[in-house]
């Protein structure tokens, strides 16, 4: 499917999303109370066949953190950038989607450990390169003690 169309039927089809044309592939910035119904659908309509999570990265913005998923389907050789927003900074938490896509797991405990995004149902959400006593070192507000930077 072109980006054209793909983003024709993303429209059609997840109302409550906004679709648009990226620098490279059609995004769709979705919900975070809808983003485990909208990737289930993203993988099992036929006409979208997602079935390949290529990417799973956060993103610090002031107000909120972004989870930015690059989904892929094998079969139709078409690409999403999926974008989910937590509800805050503070206590930011969104559904897992590794019961859907398996290589999120680990994509999910990494956004964890240097973020600080929580995976409501993750199967095993604990740190993965930093133990407990580690901040959230990719969070603009992150105060490194050891390796104090003059401004």
């Amino acid at each position: 499917m072109t980006n054209e169309k793909l983003i024709t039927f993303l429209t059609n089809n997840f109302p409550g999303a906004k679709v648009a044309q990226g620098a490279q592939y059609p995004e769709m910035t979705a919900a975070a109370n809808d983003l485990h119904s909208i990737a289930l659908q993203l993988r099992q309509l036929p006409e979208t066949a997602f079935d390949f999570l290529v990417c799973l990265s956060g993103v610090d913005f002031p107000e909120f953190l972004t989870v930015v998923y690059h989904l892929e389907s094998t079969t139709l050789k078409h690409f999403l950038v999926l974008k989910v927003n937590t509800p805050d900074r503070v206590d930011p938490i969104i559904d897992t989607v590794s019961d859907i896509w398996p290589t999120a797991e680990f994509h999910e405990r990494e956004a964890y450990d240097l973020l600080g995004i929580r995976f409501k149902d993750h199967p095993d959400l604990r740190r993965l390169f930093l133990d407990d006593n580690w901040g959230f070192p990719l969070r603009k507000d992150y105060i490194d003690d050891v390796h104090i930077v003059s401004r």
